[in-house]
Order: structure tokens, then C-alpha cells, then sequence
């Protein structure tokens, strides 16, 4: 439906910023003379800031019209990937990233809930994975495009190119959420902790850390990995990427539809490969993940934990480059990074195997007022 699609236009945008500096990691250290793993902490901050960002921005527009409120954070992307562009310092640029940051994880929160809501029970999963196919497609067309067009005309331009997907994905968005079926009503955020709180909640919140940890350890710096251990050209990083992205969305898409048919393999199933590889498995796990959150929160709770969990998967991304940074540093270099990361998700799989023991559930009460 056009809503749910609207949705996906927006999380592109979204998907486009927070991953195309992995792939210009090299000619931002070079133009800015900062190391690698200091580009790379430009990744680790932007995680930052929508781990803080989404919590925030979720209690201060709670009562906001949940179109009101995505349109208003697409206005507050465009300001800031604007000022990614035009940063003249390395703490400028880590400053807009930030900015554009707070973003994301209320996006992606509200959003989740709203797909799910726009959609029959049994296919919830699938809304929401068709949603995070936007921030997969910005892997697949985003992060190369914008790859090549830094290595043609400096990562600036890149940023400018973000700029203008954001402005389109206002009006997308704009034109095609419906308006809320009601005015929200205010949630008792002591309520909504509580429900966050519950150990089968926070035990998923973990799983999500870890999980994106070992993703985000690799994918963080992978430009390097492809040119300086693999042996591939700079030429060769845009194709590259484009086929990983391939793999991501239909990992996404996949792990939606197993979800459906159950959602604990499915969260076991895709961390289980995702030690072994990337590609396709990177992003299986969204939708299972976000379902599970979602719910062991139930009720008034899902909202805010649907922000958490979308900090969550940014907090990994923040760890997983900080810990890709130290492997290349202060460790054994950059050719080990990928061996270290697969150690992330056997830990995620250990938490998810405590999650299901500690809970024997997992159904779903809409809530947050729903649109359509």
C-alpha cells in the first residue's frame, strides 16, 4: 500500500546517510588528514546519536500526529546532511552527524509501529522488513552511487547528493501518510519503562547490540578491507557494495517471511549465519529482532521500545566500529577485523537463547494508535 511504501522512501534516505561514509572512509581521512579509524568514528557517532536521539525525540513528540512527526525529522535530515556537505573540520562533520542522527532511531521506531498497524496480524514481520528495505536498497544503490560520486567529485558531493534524496523523501512522505485515525494520547512513560524493563525485552535489546556489533565491525571499514587486504583496485569498491547490498535486501525480505512462520528460529537461524557471513544474513535479523522486541514490550510500551531497539542496532554499529578501530590500531591490524567481528553474534546467539528461555510468548497487541 502506498503508506507502507512512503515509509520505505523515507528509511532509504535514512539508510543512504548512515552507511555511504563506509565506503568514502578513505577520501574523507585524506582530504580532513585524520586516520582511518577516525573516519570511522564518524560511524560510531552518528550510532551515538541515534542511540540518544530515540528516546528523546520519541517522549518529546509523543503526543505529535505520527505524520507530522515523520515529516518534521526528513526536514531535520536535510538540515543536517546539508551541514555534512558544507562542515569545514573533521569535529564539524562528527557535529552534523550527529545532528542528522537524532533522526533516525524515532523514525525508524514510529514507523515500525505504524507499518505494523497498516497491515493483517499474520503479516506484521513482512511490514515491517519491507520498511527496512529502503534502509537495505540504500546499501544496494545508496552507498555505491555515492561511493563512486566521492571518488569522482569528493565526498562532499556525496553529502549534497543525500541532501536532495532527503528533500524527496519529504515529499513522499508528506504526500502519502495518511493522517492519524486519532489524536495520540499521552503515554505514562514510568508505564512504558516498566514494560521495557522486562527481561525477555531487554535480553532481545542485547541480542540486537551484539548482533549488528559484528556486522557494523566489518562493514565499517570495508573499503580498506576490499583495497588493502583483498587487493581490489579503488575502482572495484562501488560493484562491490552493490552486490552486498544485493545480499542485504533479500536477507531482509527473507528474514520477514520466516519471522511470520516463527519468529524464535528465526532469530536463531539468521544469527547463526550471520557468524559465518555477511551479505544476505546482515540484515536478516532486523525483522525478527524488532518483532521479538516488540512483542515482550506489548501494550503502551511498544512504542519506546521500538525507538530502543532501533538505538540498539545503532549502539552495535557504534561498538562494532569502535572495535573495528582497536583490531586495526592497537590490535593485530586490519586483515583480523573479520574474525573478531564473527565473535559478536555468537555472543547475540547466547542472549537470544536466555530471551527464550525467560519468556514463553511472543504475541502482539497493536497499539499507538494505528493508522491507515
Amino acid at each position: 500500500m502506498p503508506a507502507l511504501y512512503a515509509l520505505t522512501a523515507g528509511a532509504f534516505g535514512i539508510g543512504v546517510t548512515e552507511f555511504v561514509i563506509m565506503g568514502l572512509l578513505l577520501e574523507v581521512s585524506r582530504e580532513l588528514d585524520v586516520t582511518i579509524a577516525a573516519a570511522g568514528l564518524l560511524i560510531s557517532g552518528y550510532a551515538l546519536g541515534v542511540t540518544v536521539g530515540a528516546p528523546v525525540l520519541t517522549a518529546f513528540t509523543a503526543r505529535w500526529p505520527r505524520k507530522h512527526v515523520l515529516v518534521g525529522l526528513m526536514v531535520i535530515f536535510v538540515i543536517g546532511n546539508a551541514a555534512c556537505a558544507l562542515a569545514p573540520t573533521y569535529g564539524w562533520l562528527m557535529a552534523a552527524r550527529v545532528l542528522t542522527a537524532l533522526t533516525h532511531g524515532t523514525f525508524f521506531g514510529v514507523g515500525a509501529v505504524v507499518a505494523t498497524g497498516l497491515v493483517p496480524e499474520d503479516k506484521r514481520a513482512s511490514a515491517i522488513s519491507i520498511m527496512f528495505t529502503g534502509l537495505t536498497v540504500a546499501t544496494v544503490l545508496g552507498v555505491p552511487f555515492g561511493t563512486w560520486l566521492g571518488q569522482h567529485y569528493g565526498w562532499r558531493s556525496t553529502f549534497w547528493a543525500v541532501t536532495l534524496v532527503g528533500i524527496v523523501a519529504l515529499i513522499v512522505l508528506a504526500a502519502l501518510v495518511p493522517q492519524d485515525k486519532a489524536k495520540p494520547e499521552a503515554s505514562d512513560w514510568r508505564s512504558d519503562l516498566r514494560a521495557i524493563a522486562r527481561r525477555p525485552v531487554l535480553l532481545g535489546l542485547l541480542t540486537t547490540v551484539l548482533g549488528y556489533a559484528g556486522v557494523f565491525a566489518v562493514f565499517t571499514y570495508i573499503a580498506p578491507l576490499l583495497t588493502g587486504i583483498s587487493g581490489f583496485d579503488d575502482s572495484a569498491v562501488s560493484p562491490i557494495l552493490l552486490v552486498f547490498g544485493g545480499g542485504l535486501v533479500a536477507g531482509n525480505l527473507l528474514g520477514g517471511r520466516l519471522a511470520d512462520r516463527n519468529l524464535i528460529r528465526a532469530i536463531l537461524g539468521t544469527l547463526a549465519v550471520l557468524a559465518l557471513v555477511l551479505g544476505a544474513a546482515g540484515f536478516a535479523t532486523v525483522a525478527p529482532l524488532q518483532m521479538w522486541v516488540l512483542s515482550k514490550a506489548e501494550g503502551a510500551g511498544q512504542c519506546l521500545a521500538s525507538n530502543f531497539n532501533t538505538g540498539a542496532f545503532n549502539l552495535g554499529n557504534a561498538i562494532g566500529a569502535w572495535a573495528g578501530g582497536i583490531v586495526i590500531d592497537q590490535g593485530p591490524g586490519l586483515a583480523f577485523v573479520p574474525f573478531v567481528a564473527a565473535l559478536f553474534p555468537l555472543l547475540a546467539i547466547a542472549a537470544a537463547l536466555i530471551a527464550v528461555r525467560a519468556s514463553r510468548s511472543a504475541t502482539l497487541t497493536p497499539s499507538c494508535n494505528p493508522i491507515s
